[in-house]
Formats: C-alpha cells, structure tokens, sequence
C-alpha cells in the first residue's frame, strides 16, 4: 500500500487590532498583521454582504482611509473594484491601516458614539485573499477613559479577562466574522441550558424583571434542545440584546445572536400574563435561537462557503426563514410561556398579513427565496402586490407539512432531526429537493403535490382544512379597521361585522397629511388612478385627517361614486373613487372545546402543542 503524504503549509498568525478611534466622529480605526504576504501583491477585500441578511450592502464603503506599510516603507496600494485592493509586491511582513465609518443601528453593520460600541465582522475586517482558512488573532482595545466599557463576544479568550478588552482567537476568517462584539456599559444575565452557559447581555437604559426573563428563555432554550434530541452543539451561547425607544430585529451567528428590540418590551414584575410586547420579544429570542440549527449548522450546500463579493441565490429561504418562524412561536406555548389562545392568535395574524398581500398570487415562496436579494430585501411602494414574504407563508407551509407529516405516521419534529444527523451536524450542505426527498422517506409517500403547490405555487393554501385536523375553526372576515389583524374570536362575534367600504390603499399620516403608501391591485385606489404619495385631502368636499378618512368613506353605500381633492406633486387633482367591500381577508382563530372534536383531533392537538399535564 502506498501512503502519500499532503503537507498542509500553516502560516505565521494574521493579527487584527480595532479600537475606538473616534466617539465623536463614529469612527473605528483597524490594523491588520499579514506577517507572510503574496510576494506577488497581496489582495485583500471586504465582504459586500453579511450571511442571514441577503443584500448587497457594500460595507467597504464605509472605509474611509487605508495605507500599507513594510518595514517602515509605505507601499501603494491600488484598488481594483468598490471592495477590493492590491498592494505593492514585498517580501515582508505588511501592516495595513485603516478607518471604518460606523453609525449604522442595525445588528447587521457597525456602531460607534459615546454610550456605545458594537461591530460584525463583514463590516471591518479586510479578508488576506489565500489565507482566510487561516487562525488569525483579535485585539480589542478598550477606549480612553472616562469609557469604562465592558466587552462581550462569542469568541474564544487567548488574553482577555471575562467581559473584558483584550486579545481573542479565531480559527480562521469565517469564524471571524460570525461573532459580532458588543462593547458598552451592559448588564448581564446568566443562566445553564444542559450545563451549558447561556448569556443574556442586554445594552441601553431598561427596567426588568430579570427573574422571569431568564426562566422563560431557559424554558424556550430547553425546548428547541429537546426538538434536537439534546444535542446542543456549543460550549456556550450569547444573546446580545440593544433595547431602543422604537426598533426590532436580529440576526444569527454560529453561538451568538445580535437583537433590537423597544426597552418597553423588557418584562415588568407587575406583569401577570405575558402581553403582546413580552410575547414579540420572547418570539425574537427564540427565532434567533433556533437559527443555530436551522442555517447555521443546517444549511444550503452553496451556503456552506458562501462568497461575500457578490449575490448567492438559493430557492430555499423559506425552509431556513419559514420554518423557524413556525418553530419560534410554536416553542412558546410548548415550553408553557404562553397559553394556546396567544399562540393562535399570533398564527391568525401571520395569515392575515399573508392573506392581505396581493403578491402572495402572482409570487411563490420559493421564487421569493430567490429573488430576495432584489426584491424581498428591497422592497417599495409595490411590494405588496408583487412579492410574497417567505418568513410569513414560508411558516404557514411548514405548518401544513407538519400536519402532512402527522398524518402519516411522522412529524416536522423528526424531519429536523434528521436534517440535523444527516446534514447539519456533518457539516453536509442540503441541496433543493433535499427537504421533499427526506419528508417522502419519513412517510413513504409521493409528497410531490403537496410541494408543487405549497412551495413552488401560488395558490392560497388550504387553511381551514388544515386546522379543521386540530380542532380548530378558522374564519375569515373583513377587518374592523385599518389596525385590525385577526387574532382568537368565536366565529360569531366576527361574522356580524357589516360589509364597510375599503379604500384599497395603505395610508400613513406623515407631519399631519394623509399620505398613500400603497395602492393594492384591482383595489378602489388604483382604480380611481390614485398613487403611491398622493395626499387625500378631502372626500365631497369635507376634509378628513387619517383618522377621519376611514369614517368618511363609511357614510356612503358600496359602489357610490365620491369626489376625492388629492395633491400630486404639488398639484391639486380631483378624482373620482367608486367605492368598494373590503375584502374578507383578516383571519380569526378559535379552539374547538374537547367535546365538539373528534379522538383524532383531540390527540394530534396534543401531540402538536405539547399539551401534556404538567
């Protein structure tokens, strides 16, 4: 037997150093180590996009100055495109320098000013192209004083104290970039999910009860762990938390995750039950957590290695984005942080923003996965005629594919645990069928209807049959007003409601005027020949202000004709709306009492919300 032998050449340390450089001009200054450069020129660039936000954002932009330099030699440095430089052939170690602008509030880019500090990886280190497989150090250097920040990241401590600057070690460029930093004065909150450390670090002003925050994540941690069978692939996991006075989102990472959300929705201890505001900040937290499988591990096979310098498509956002909007509100009531009423009225008013979206028939959800990088991810005064979210139906296929699964013999439950043993833990890359391929196994049947029309179709979805299989009536009816969304009602309280008129268009109230935002298709609005930021001003000649506008249009039958006064860029138009019945597109939701189901339907809704005694 012949041995050959493959000589793998480890290259001395990259190093980067980042530090506060500028409170006041929102500046980060960096400096990269290559000590072993191309001798050839040296390329090195900066992503244009960050993983589980699919859009081109250009982070190199905000590079304000860069120089290199060799044994005290300054080399020149040319760039070749918007996110990439060469430098000057040398021999020798190269230091670069060079600032990064960061005033971007997200969890997706960088944020510098005197309270606080916060940075991704995409947004400020430069990728050494040929060597980002190589272990590269971090010093993070702590601001001048009077700044007693505090630091907190997912990565590992070669010399840092806990909670605190100094040098940190990646196992190479990915690894990275997938660990965002927080540096601030925080508060910490700690608590073990199967003797694994979790943190909660939660950055800005708040009042909480920390008690009861921490016992319900633990509580929702547990249960996405039990899905998984227990197997938690992490020696620790942090939860980076900036409240705000007004934002929400986040963003996964392989052990960490970055949230946004309002101060206000932080738990009060004179809180009984958890309202609307705990219940979206619970459902955050557990998104996010569950992403730590769910396309982090679990993944796209192009998505394993993805090239940051331009677009990656995939038709399967709404496997990665959907399911895990199935799973983060389904994970709340089974861990018993919310009871079944709240949980459907959340899913009643996902169908309802669904329904209410004309896109959803013109736009499937695996072409919505596709084309997020050009439409989902930049949407405008169209999109809700044109495109369909793949988070929002994307969660209710995964519902109907679980009760596809159910009745079967199998559950969704397994199918992620299978995804997992055979794709995510291997590090094994999914490809498009993979998903229809492996339910068809699990219950040895030809699923290729249900996936024809669910994923790759854009007819409405056989809901009410669906939760007709639990015990569930669902009743669709026409909204009570413009903030209506559905949520948990007796089908007779709802199916009362008059027919009203509908404008046919999404209005905002922008410095006291009444302003179109959207038109919807085949709508009165669009009809008329009203536009995206057309200002209504009076409707047969009275004048109406964005609370009035609704009522005034209720004074007239269905199909009387009114004279609308708009201004148009300035100009004062006078069409003429027929006004027409909204649309009976705002879901309710309601629980069947056990006497009125079926055995069947009695065991699978047991089965689905985990409704065991306790």
């Amino acid at each position: 037997m012949h041995i050959r032998l493959i000589r793998f050449e480890i290259l001395p340390m990259l190093k980067y150093t980042i530090c506060p450089y500028s409170h006041q001009a929102h500046l980060f200054q960096v400096t990269l180590d290559i000590p072993k450069p191309n001798i050839e020129g040296q390329i090195i660039h900066l992503p244009a996009w960050i993983p589980g936000s699919y859009m081109i954002r250009d982070f190199a932009r905000n590079i304000i100055h860069i120089s290199a330099k060799s044994a005290q030699k300054q080399l020149t440095i040319n760039k070749i495109d918007k996110q990439t430089w060469q430098i000057e052939a040398t021999s020798n170690a190269i230091q670069i320098k060079y600032q990064v602008y960061a005033l971007d509030l997200s969890v997706r880019s960088a944020w510098l000013d005197t309270e606080r500090g916060y940075f991704n990886g995409c947004s400020v280190f430069l990728a050494v192209n040929g060597q980002q497989d190589q272990p590269c150090q971090l010093d993070i250097i702590p601001p001048e004083a009077p700044h007693q920040w505090k630091v907190a990241t997912s990565l590992p401590k070669i010399n840092a104290p806990l909670w605190g600057f100094g040098l940190y070690q990646a196992t190479d460029y990915q690894h990275l970039i997938d660990c965002p930093v927080e540096m601030a004065h925080f508060q910490v909150l700690t608590f073990k999910v199967n003797q694994i450390p979790h943190y909660m670090v939660i950055s800005g002003q708040h009042q909480c009860d920390e008690a009861r925050f921490i016992k319900d994540l633990k509580r929702i941690c547990q249960q996405q762990i039990k899905l998984f069978k227990g197997d938690l692939p992490l020696s620790s996991y942090l939860f980076l938390l900036l409240v705000v006075n007004e934002g929400y989102g986040g963003l996964e990472h392989l052990d960490s995750t970055s949230l946004i959300a309002n101060r206000d929705d932080l738990p009060l201890s004179s809180l009984g039950k958890a309202d609307e505001a705990y219940i979206r900040l619970l459902g955050l937290c557990s998104h996010e957590y569950f992403h730590l499988w769910n396309i982090k591990r679990i993944k796209p096979r192009v998505l394993i290695q993805p090239d940051l310098s331009q677009e990656v498509y995939t038709p399967l956002l709404w496997a990665f984005e959907g399911i895990t909007s199935y799973y983060d509100d389904l994970a709340l009531v089974r861990s018993g942080c919310i009871c079944p009423k709240a949980y459907l009225t959340l899913m009643a008013k996902t169908i309802t923003r669904v329904l209410q979206g004309r896109g959803r028939l013109k736009q499937s959800i695996a072409e919505s996965s596709f084309d997020a990088w050009t439409r989902f991810y930049k949407q405008d005064e169209n999109a809700p005629n044109a495109i369909v979210s793949y988070y929002a139906k994307g969660m209710l296929v995964a519902f109907g594919l679980d009760l596809l699964l159910r009745e079967h013999g199998s559950t969704l439950d397994e199918l992620m645990h299978q995804l997992w043993l055979q794709y995510g833990k291997i590090n094994k890359g999914i490809e498009n069928k993979t998903i229809q391929i492996l339910a068809e196994k699990l219950t040895q049947q030809d699923l290729s209807d249900f996936f024809q029309k669910a994923v790759y179709g854009t007819q409405d979805l056989p809901l009410e049959d669906w939760f007709k299989k639990l015990g569930i009536k669902m009743t669709l009816t026409v909204a009570k007003d413009s903030t209506d969304q559905g949520g948990y009602s007796k089908p007779k309280k709802v199916l009362s409601r008059p027919i009203k008129a509908d404008l046919g268009a999404k209005i905002i109230e922008k410095e006291g005027k009444v302003i179109i935002k959207t038109t919807f298709d085949q709508g009165a609005a669009q009809l008329a020949g009203l536009t995206s930021g057309d200002e209504i001003v009076a409707v047969n000649g009275i004048r109406i202000n964005a609370k009035t506008l609704e009522s005034q249009l209720n004074r007239y039958p269905i199909k009387t004709k009114v004279k609308l006064i708009i201004f148009r860029n300035g100009e004062l138009v006078e069409p003429i709306l027929t006004l027409l019945p909204a649309q009976k597109n705002c879901c309710y939701l309601y629980l069947k009492a056990k006497s009125k189901c079926s055995k069947q339907q009695r065991q699978w809704r047991k089965q689905w919300l985990h409704l065991q005694k306790k």
